[in-house]
């Protein structure tokens, strides 16, 4: 399905950029009205990272109310997207920001039978590099599902 670039898009580039400590551990998927969508590149867990659109900004209540509203919007509609792809036992989002500072929350699909399950994922067992088999097929599941989502863009698609 091809979806052409809307007004939103045309007229709302992207106005921070992300950390570069998210840049290097991840790669950029799209976006939505408010957050860029990027994948950890961590084959051991689906884990997802929405990251606000907002210069300054390391906490969720420091974003305007409208802000908030929409990332709760945008985090809940992704999340429905991640049960339905992944089917986990559990999803665990979380904003922790300890290492990375910009505002980011985590989207991880989580299964009884996981490296680190039920302890939290970070630290636990070394990261484990997507094959580029395995990658694509993470991105065509996923892709399948988000480009139903009407206020979302692929990132082959946002600055056209």
């Amino acid at each position: 399905m091809q979806r052409q670039v809307s007004r939103f898009w045309q007229r709302h580039k992207p106005v921070t950029a992300i950390h570069d400590q998210l840049l290097a551990d991840c790669r950029l998927i799209g976006r939505f009205r408010l957050c860029h969508l990027l994948l950890l590149l961590d084959a051991n867990y689906p884990w997802f990272i929405l990251v606000p659109d907002r210069d300054g900004i390391t906490e969720i209540h420091q974003l305007p109310d409208a802000d908030q509203q929409q990332l709760i919007h945008e985090s809940s509609r992704f999340a429905r997207v991640l049960e339905v792809v992944f089917e986990p036992d559990k999803l665990n989002i979380a904003a922790l920001g300890n290492l990375v500072p910009q505002l980011h929350i985590h989207h991880i699909a989580r299964y009884r039978n996981d490296p680190a399950w039920p302890a939290p994922v970070w630290g636990r067992v070394a990261p484990r590099p997507y094959s580029p088999e395995a990658l694509a097929g993470v991105l065509a599941k996923l892709d399948a599902k988000l480009e139903l989502l009407p206020d979302f863009q692929p990132v082959d698609r946002i600055s056209k």
